[in-house]
């Protein structure tokens, strides 16, 4: 049997370099402290260890040993059922190989501890996901999600299927503007600014005439409605039948609202989990589901040439205004990592997620493999 071309493999790859970040971070102050890397296999039990740690530490791994072990079931030939333990084996000696790096590497950054208890609870962890993983294999579930994918989405549909996995994490991270992600102009003017400070080039860099301005309540709507419309018109470039397109649009937007309540939660607490749903942001909901049903019939190369569009309106509306001094102030419990161990990865990924959406779209417009079909 062919290869099967699947979403887990890049998904695994993304959730590595997440554990990555989280266990590096802050990057900061490295140096050699005279011991060993791999000295933390015979450190004795560590001092402070919580049920919390033990959980995390598990369940960190678990993800990418799933993926991984998903990633090697659909990558392969049938396997026996003799030989569904290869995948196992493969997944745990990558979680464990990645998990000793990150632990040794951890030996040159002061702010951070490596722990031998670490470094087994996350090989159990990916042990943990790779044997669910073919656990799902033996009992069928993963063909029916296959038979799923093969009658909802096209073939070549990996990319955009991550994406849209990956937009409700990114929407974790409070914006702003409700479903607005991608707000960088200010951060980066003044990043650049810092970098540049004590040089020439300070100069070259153009002054505004005037600060930027807060969106009015009717930009916010278009803001909010853009933002509804995206995942919405992404789906579709990779979906076919209109009776699902409608059904995937509202739960996208079930799913940003729901997504969106929560980081409110977190960030503001649970009394002003709704704060955000204001007068404007509600008809920008609207608008945008209402646009989603109206294009339902839209080809899917139209979609992806039309998800441009919004994409680059969205992100020239978003970039004109700047974030208010009270939500600045806010996210530095984010950024300082208060809220999420993972600190500013979530962060980065709202920032980054729809100009990655932005250059994927722009391969498949572009692609001359792509070729419009009529939805069915």
């Amino acid at each position: 049997m062919a290869a099967r071309k699947t979403s887990a493999w890049p998904l695994a790859q993304a959730w590595a370099a997440l554990i990555v970040y989280a266990s590096l971070y802050p990057f900061a102050d490295w140096r050699d402290q005279g011991i060993e890397p791999w000295a933390f296999l015979h450190s004795p039990w560590p001092r402070y260890w919580t049920a919390f740690d033990f959980a995390a530490n598990t369940a960190g791994y678990a993800p990418l040993g799933f993926l991984l072990a998903l990633a090697f079931l659909r990558r392969s030939s049938a396997l026996p059922q003799a030989r569904l333990w290869a995948p196992v084996a493969v997944a745990t000696a990558c979680g464990a190989v990645l998990s000793f790096g990150m632990e040794a590497l951890q030996t040159y950054l002061p702010a951070r501890v490596p722990s031998n208890v670490d470094f087994g609870l996350n090989a159990l962890g990916a042990l943990i996901g790779a044997a669910l993983a073919v656990a799902l294999e033996k009992a069928g579930a993963l063909d029916h999600w296959s038979r799923f994918r093969r009658r909802w989405f096209v073939d070549e549909s990996r990319g955009a299927l991550v994406l849209l996995a990956l937009w409700p994490v990114a929407l974790l991270f409070p914006a702003a503007v409700p479903l607005g992600l991608g707000q960088v102009f200010e951060r980066l003017e003044a990043a650049v600014a810092d970098w540049l400070m004590d040089t020439p080039f300070l100069e070259w860099l153009p002054v505004r005439d005037v600060e930027l301005q807060p969106l009015v309540p009717g930009a916010e709507l278009i803001g909010v409605a853009l933002g509804a419309l995206v995942p919405c018109l992404l789906a579709y470039s990779v979906m076919q039948s209109i009776g699902r397109r409608a059904l995937f649009a509202g739960l996208l937007v079930a799913a940003g609202v729901a997504v969106t309540a929560l980081s409110s939660a977190l960030s503001w607490g649970p009394a002003h989990a709704w704060s955000w749903l204001t007068l404007p942001v509600r008809l920008g909901l609207v608008t945008g589901l209402v646009l989603a049903l109206a294009l339902l019939a839209l080809p899917r190369r139209g979609c992806a040439a039309l998800l441009l569009l919004v994409l680059v309106l969205q992100l020239a509306l978003l970039n004109q205004a700047p974030a208010n001094a009270y939500f600045t102030h806010t996210l530095q419990g984010w950024e300082q990592g208060r809220f999420i161990r993972f600190h500013g990865l979530v962060q980065w990924l709202g920032w980054l997620w729809p100009y990655v959406a932005l250059a994927y779209v722009l391969v498949r417009v572009s692609s001359p493999d792509a070729r419009p079909r009529i939805p069915q």
